[in-house]
């Protein structure tokens, strides 16, 4: 599985984006999908994930109720959409997957992603 992210950006402090991941691969639908962000000088934080059927999906308390994480498995897509962003989301984001053989599994711990995307920086300006 190959993963693309895209859609960052420079926004203002309440604004929103969209992120998008796109992976390629035959095995698309028989994975688990999350996003995650690195700041400048810090580790790189789980922000989202969503279980293969797209059922079951977990985020951090940092970005529950503003972010929502969705996914297309026709388009072999996933998304990010981040509403109310403030400065403190500032970050390069990261999606990823890991393959799996159950529907409702959703992995919130990078190592146990099995590939990841390039990332994408979002910057959200005060």
């Amino acid at each position: 599985v190959q993963l693309q992210a895209f859609g960052g950006g420079l926004v203002q402090a309440g604004g929103s984006l969209r992120l998008s991941c796109a992976a390629s691969g035959r095995t698309f639908s028989c994975v688990a999908m999350g996003w995650f962000r690195q700041a400048p000088g810090k580790e790189r934080e789980f922000v989202a994930a969503i279980s293969w059927s797209g059922g079951i999906k977990y985020y951090a308390n940092s970005v529950k109720g503003r972010f929502t994480i969705s996914r297309d498995n026709a388009k072999n897509t996933v998304y990010l959409q981040m509403n109310s962003l403030k400065p403190e989301d500032t970050a390069v984001y990261y999606c990823a997957a890991k393959k799996t053989n159950y529907t409702r599994v959703v992995v919130t711990v990078a190592y146990d992603y099995d590939y990841w995307g390039q990332g994408t920086q979002v910057t959200v300006s005060s």
